[in-house]
């Protein structure tokens, strides 16, 4: 960024970079507005100042600061500008251009100003710090990125295993499918904004319509949707997955209840509560915060709309793993032979996964990423972006290929396939 001379591209990189490594892209959009004000600003001083007799080198604005009437053979030297992000730390630094002996300014391969404007660049050290950021974000990107889609890719072989196979239809792999449609949509969602994020801040920054483009409401619209449902199903793998503790809690406590009847109200719990609050949030959003991909929370109360429901599902989630221990305890104790092997095994990965669910929303429940600063907020990233990835899935492998009766069935099916297909099979 501080080797190029060019006026817009790469000092729209730099801005971006810039943006991107202090985790607040209005900062962009603030840049740019400033840059309108500077323009302007110039533009009229310009138009306002008389002109001299003679040759010199004409007045201009040439996208990055504002340059009187220069003598020729002179050296022209003008205050940094305002605009930049970090103009506090060179506000008493200036900009200087050459004005040829011919009245003309100097140029770089005859297309580009030539321009010194050192002394308003970032401090180097600054600039190598945020550069060891910005490569560890990218490093978490591909953690993040192969997590969902490993994910993705375990998630719709266990959805079609459990669809195919009508032995392993019920109530109970009905509420799997579901967990694992979420954690499906979720993992999509979150690869579809990061792939329209890149299409959008990829752009090339040629002309001033360009930022006005890149900067508009219309630009955003996609990543904001895929904001919008990557929330929701976030929601929905906490309901769903307390949907799974409440499903495991009745048949371990040997409720009698109509599992028809409570199959429509787990449809609503996991899919309908989500709702509740993903929409007071979206108007809030829209009227409040309308910024850029509604990815920053200016407004803590806002996330909180988000927050909270998700650490009461994590919280409820938490005492029935603790009332579902002491169940098991107690039949354990009881010494029932004809206690269920399958609700063994069902509980066995839903206690697996409930402490994976609840523990780290709790742990870090105030440690939101605009509170925390230093190693405490990387350690808070890896951790989160880590498990939020790869629960999809454990959950896949736990809920249905670690599964007896899945494996079983499986095994049953290839049986009968390869008698039917003989001569496709070798023989032993």
């Amino acid at each position: 960024c501080h080797s190029s001379p060019g006026p817009t591209h790469r000092s729209s990189l730099c801005l971006m970079l810039y943006a991107d490594l202090h985790g607040r892209a209005k900062v962009l959009e603030k840049t740019f507005e400033e840059w309108m004000r500077y323009r302007d600003e110039c533009l009229k001083k310009l138009a306002n100042e008389p002109y001299p007799t003679g040759l010199y080198c004409n007045r201009t604005f040439d996208m990055y600061a504002c340059w009187p009437d220069g003598s020729p053979g002179s050296t022209i030297n003008v205050s940094c500008p305002f605009y930049l992000p970090w103009f506090e730390k060179v506000k008493h630094g200036l900009v200087s251009r050459k004005c040829g002996p011919d009245g003309q300014w100097v140029m770089v391969n005859g297309t580009q100003p030539w321009r010194d404007y050192y002394q308003c660049e970032e401090e180097m050290e600054s600039t190598m710090e945020e550069e060891g950021a910005r490569r560890l974000m990218v490093s978490f990107k591909v953690l993040y990125t192969v997590g969902y889609s490993l994910s993705l890719l375990a998630l719709v072989s266990a959805l079609l295993i459990l669809t195919i196979f009508r032995k392993l239809r019920c109530t109970r792999n009905y509420i799997h499918a579901n967990l694992f449609a979420s954690f499906g949509l979720r993992a999509i969602s979150v690869i579809v904004k990061d792939v329209l994020l890149e299409k959008r801040w990829g752009m090339e920054i040629l002309h001033v319509s360009d930022w006005e483009v890149l900067l508009s409401n219309e630009a955003a619209v996609g990543c904001r949707v895929a904001q919008v449902v990557m929330q929701y199903c976030i929601l929905a793998n906490h309901y769903w997955f307390l949907v799974e503790a409440v499903y495991l809690y009745k048949l371990l406590i040997g409720a009698v209840f109509s599992e028809k009847n409570y199959y429509t109200l787990y449809l609503y719990l996991g899919w309908g509560t989500p709702v509740v609050f993903v929409v007071p949030w979206l108007a809030a959003k829209y009227l409040k915060e309308n910024a850029e991909c509604w990815a920053l929370n200016e407004n803590m109360a806002y996330w909180w709309i988000i927050r909270i429901p998700i650490l009461l599902a994590s919280l409820i989630n938490l005492l029935i793993f603790m009332r579902i221990l002491k169940v098991i305890l107690a039949k354990l104790r009881a010494n029932q032979k004809g206690y269920a092997d399958y609700k063994l095994r069902l509980a066995k990965a839903t206690l697996t996964l409930i402490p994976l669910f609840g523990i780290h929303e709790v742990v870090f429940i105030f440690a939101t990423d605009e509170q925390t600063t230093g190693i405490l907020r990387y350690i808070k990233v890896f951790f989160t972006l880590f498990l939020n990835s790869f629960q999809g899935f454990l959950v896949a492998v736990l809920y249905c290929f670690a599964n007896k009766e899945v494996k079983s069935e499986m095994k049953k099916k290839w049986q009968l396939w390869k008698l039917d297909h003989p001569a496709l099979c070798c023989t032993q």
